[in-house]
């Protein structure tokens, strides 16, 4: 199957960390112990950079069939909600009542296979997920399948209160609980053993001799997924991802979409592609920002990734986000249709 006329929609979830009603609330709903990583303020600062992810899908990836724009009910009041490949969903479109409110980013994930109009075959991005050159539909679907890099990896970590570390771990648990690695390797093999792996390969020989999953490496990127093996995870999965639903901050025991996909790569329902080769991430930091604005001025990958993760950046936060807002206006200069 070709992609001549398959309707790929793409999924971006946005928060407005600046809303004084979704502040509010967020305070009011504040965990305790405050443990949760939910709750830095990196975490939610606006870098102003929503305008240029528009822009770069309309001018690079003019293909979207339609774009579900997901957040609490608040929006840009620069955004043209009227667009007609724009669809804005409140959490509450699609979310059960009983999860809401939430601050936690996996229920608001984990339940996207409600959204009636959301089609089978969708991109999930976060918002710190840019296209910056064009890129063709088959970067994330080829004969009908996502498209992934199915490598091995080791879930660890330093810190243990790093709940994200528990929930990849959580996620590695439960498909081992359904699939045996020595059955998935054999039935795809195609798939796992490519030399366009490249070092990536070597780490997935390497811990060959464990008879379980260990990991899968986990490229921070936007994901191609099948809304049929949402449903289907649910349906193996669906107290667990239930539990997950009723945390309102991410906790050491919830599960995430990384699941969706860690099914996908045991079933075989991927197309094998070295994501790395259009694609690239960064930690927003000093040593990093030159780095940053060259890949965007020289438009050097397809995807780009900036987290912002790093509070001790000696950079003045100001300064930093007035520099990537100047490289990112200098290759998107024009307004969107999906601007007033």
């Amino acid at each position: 199957m070709g992609n001549k006329d398959l309707k790929i929609d793409f999924v971006l979830l946005w928060v407005d960390g600046n809303d004084s009603e979704w502040r509010k609330s967020f305070l009011e709903h504040l965990p305790e112990s405050k443990q949760s990583d939910d709750v830095r303020d990196v975490r939610y600062r606006d870098w102003g950079l929503l305008p240029y992810w528009f822009r770069g899908v309309e001018q690079f990836a003019p293909w979207v069939n339609k774009i579900h724009f997901i957040t609490c009910g608040h929006y840009p009041e620069w955004l043209n909600l009227a667009h007609p490949k724009l669809h804005f969903v409140r959490h509450e479109d699609y979310i059960p009542s009983e999860y809401l409110p939430t601050f936690n980013s996996n229920p608001i994930e984990l339940h996207l296979h409600r959204l009636d109009s959301l089609s089978e075959h969708f991109v999930l991005f976060n918002d710190d997920m840019f296209i910056i050159d064009k890129v063709d539909s088959k970067r994330f679907f080829h004969n009908g399948l996502p498209c992934d890099m199915a490598t091995f990896d080791i879930v660890a970590s330093t810190c243990i209160a790093n709940n994200f570390a528990h929930t990849v771990l959580n996620n590695v648990t439960a498909i081992n609980q359904q699939f045996k690695q020595r059955n998935v390797l054999r039935k795809n093999w195609s798939k796992w053993f490519r030399v366009e792996y490249g070092s990536y390969l070597l780490r997935t020989l390497a811990l060959l001799p464990w008879p379980y999953f260990v990991g899968f490496r986990d490229p921070h990127l936007p994901n191609a997924y099948l809304k049929s093996t949402l449903n289907t995870v649910w349906s193996a999965y669906g107290e667990l991802l239930a539990d997950t639903s009723t945390h309102k901050f991410r906790t050491q025991y919830d599960y995430n979409h990384w699941l969706f996909r860690y099914w996908q790569l045991a079933t075989g329902q991927f197309n094998p592609i070295n994501v790395y080769r259009s694609s690239v991430y960064y930690r927003i930091n000093e040593r990093t920002l030159p780095q940053i604005e060259q890949v965007i001025l020289r438009q050097k990958k397809q995807i780009l990734v900036l987290n912002d993760v790093e509070q001790n950046v000696r950079i003045p936060f100001e300064e930093c986000r007035q520099r990537i807002l100047s490289v990112f206006q200098q290759i998107l200069p024009e307004k969107s249709s999906f601007e007033k």
